[in-house]
């Protein structure tokens, strides 16, 4: 009997995840990343070619094809479906909550092993590119594991984690090539004091199977190109290292990781802190090294919020430790309560109704998508103004992560973080219902990616194109009675109408479907 109720408990656990992981609607691709990964496996399938990423007819040189790889093979596993082209990323995510769920189990306590996930999977970078189709989740999730082998190292025999060490450095290289060097760079203070690790061949062996995938894509796409592929990726590692579109100040983490940790940023910003004065594991695992790892990326040119996502489990478990802090101090505990049940649910109300009678109507958001956003701020507020003084620590936990469970499983199920481009989406869908359309090919005029509003909306009129066909140089390529996505509006009109507008709309501009005559 026992037994049967220790089972359910462990379903229980697995099943309060559902509303937070999998969404079951339609879905929809942004351009970037995710809808140029998605078009690059879509080619990979079409084509048959599982060597080189490819955009239209040409190689794109900047990057591996290890996420690309993983959607073309789960497509092909369980069908030409966006459920499965989320799956690799979803099944991170999943893996990288359960590593940290084993995380607190080693650095706490096993009572409440289940809040540092739950608060892991409501923080909103996390919840944000979980349900994106990138490499930074599947990324992040092989970072956790190598700092999680790290925390079971006892000895030299524990074999299977020093060898799990070894691996996730060449994967994580198959996904976001020299990134995987600054938490390795992080890492440094730790692995100088279990400096053994270094010299164990289960460590050395664990490389090597790591990098297999990444020598057999290199050795096997070198044979295309002029020179070894690691030269195109450095030149990339270079351009970012440099002033570009996405080059941000020093203080840009200061300012950029409370906004995209919310609603949990203070509680960690305490946790990292206090960690500091820990034990030796805690120090240099839950502290310094995320402390060095912001450090490094604050010194690197390019800077993305998704380059933290790499700390949040590490983040998850500071705020654990923040808010057991808050609640045991004698000092900070009043202001702790007043402020998450007074000040918090005062403006997250405020900012549902100022929503609602503002800005509800002049928003891109459909009837569902409004209701569940609301109602969702609306139970999130709620929830936390029922936390009280003389609750339990146990009854305080539990309330702070019902807001932002509830709040982030209304998101997921609105759409809004699935359904990102429903718009171009429904428009496409209307367009693939059109009976003189069906069945038939339309090419792309890449004359008219010009800019990145042109080149987003055409990725993502490809992906929702039924048969897409090849790239062109330009429309007088089209032969007589085929399609293509133009913007060529001018020579269209001007060159003796020779061509016919057979689709347009504002949603889709600047793109016009277009018939050779």
């Amino acid at each position: 009997m026992i037994n049967r109720i220790l089972k359910f408990k462990n379903l229980y656990k697995l099943l309060i995840f559902f509303p937070l992981i999998f969404y079951f609607g339609k879905r929809s691709y942004i351009a970037f990343d995710e809808g140029f990964y998605a078009l690059q496996a879509r080619w990979i399938l079409d084509k048959g070619n599982w060597t080189i990423p490819l955009w239209w007819d040409e190689y794109i040189l900047d990057r591996t094809i290890g996420l690309q790889f993983l959607i073309a093979k789960s497509q092909e596993i369980f069908g030409r479906n966006m459920f499965a082209a989320y799956l690799p990323t979803t099944i991170a995510a999943i893996l990288m909550l359960f590593i940290t769920y084993k995380f607190h189990e080693e650095f706490f306590n096993k009572k409440y092993a289940i809040i540092s996930p739950l608060i892991l999977a409501t923080t909103y970078l996390w919840f944000d590119y979980s349900h994106l189709a990138t490499q930074d989740i599947i990324y992040s999730c092989l970072v956790t594991i190598g700092v999680f082998s790290l925390v079971k190292i006892k000895n030299k025999h524990n074999k299977f984690y020093i060898l799990l060490f070894g691996i996730w450095i060449g994967l994580s290289f198959m996904m976001k090539t020299f990134l995987v060097f600054v938490p390795l760079l992080s890492l440094l203070p730790y692995l100088f004091i279990k400096k053994n690790i270094l010299l164990s061949k289960y460590f050395w062996v664990g490389l090597l199977i790591g990098f297999v995938p990444f020598l057999s894509w290199a050795l096997s796409i070198n044979i295309y190109l002029e020179k070894n592929i690691i030269f195109y990726l450095v030149e990339k590692f270079t351009i970012l290292s440099n002033k570009n579109t996405f080059t941000n100040p020093i203080y840009y983490y200061l300012w950029n990781i409370p906004a995209t940790y919310l609603p949990w940023s203070i509680f960690a910003i305490i946790g990292t802190i206090l960690n500091l004065y820990e034990s030796k594991e805690k120090k240099y695992l839950l502290s310094i090294f995320p402390l060095i790892l912001i450090g490094i990326l604050s010194i690197f040119s390019t800077k993305t919020p998704y380059y933290t996502l790499q700390i949040s489990s590490i983040l998850a478990l500071n705020t654990y430790e923040g808010i057991v802090y808050l609640f045991n101090s004698k000092r900070f505990k009043r202001i702790f309560i007043f402020i998450t049940s007074k000040i918090v649910p005062l403006f997250i109300v405020s900012l549902t109704f100022t929503y609602y009678f503002l800005f509800k109507n002049i928003s891109n958001f459909n009837f569902k998508e409004n209701t569940f956003l609301i109602i969702g701020l609306l139970f999130f507020g709620i929830s936390w103004s029922f936390i009280k003084h003389k609750n339990s620590f146990q009854e305080i936990l539990i309330t702070l992560i019902i807001g932002p469970y509830l709040f982030t499983s209304f998101l997921l199920q609105s759409g809004l973080f699935t359904d990102r481009s429903r718009e171009i989406r429904e428009e496409m869908e209307h367009i693939s219902s059109l009976d003189f359309l069906k069945n038939k090919e339309i090419k792309v005029d890449k004359s008219g990616i010009k800019n990145s509003r042109s080149q987003s909306k055409i990725i993502r009129i490809s992906l929702l194109t039924p048969t897409l066909g090849e790239g062109l140089k330009s429309i007088d390529q089209l032969k007589k009675s085929e399609l293509a996505w133009s913007t060529e509006f001018k020579e269209i009109d001007n060159n003796n109408y020779s061509y016919e507008v057979i689709y347009e709309n504002h949603i889709l501009n600047p793109w016009k479907l277009i018939k050779k005559k």
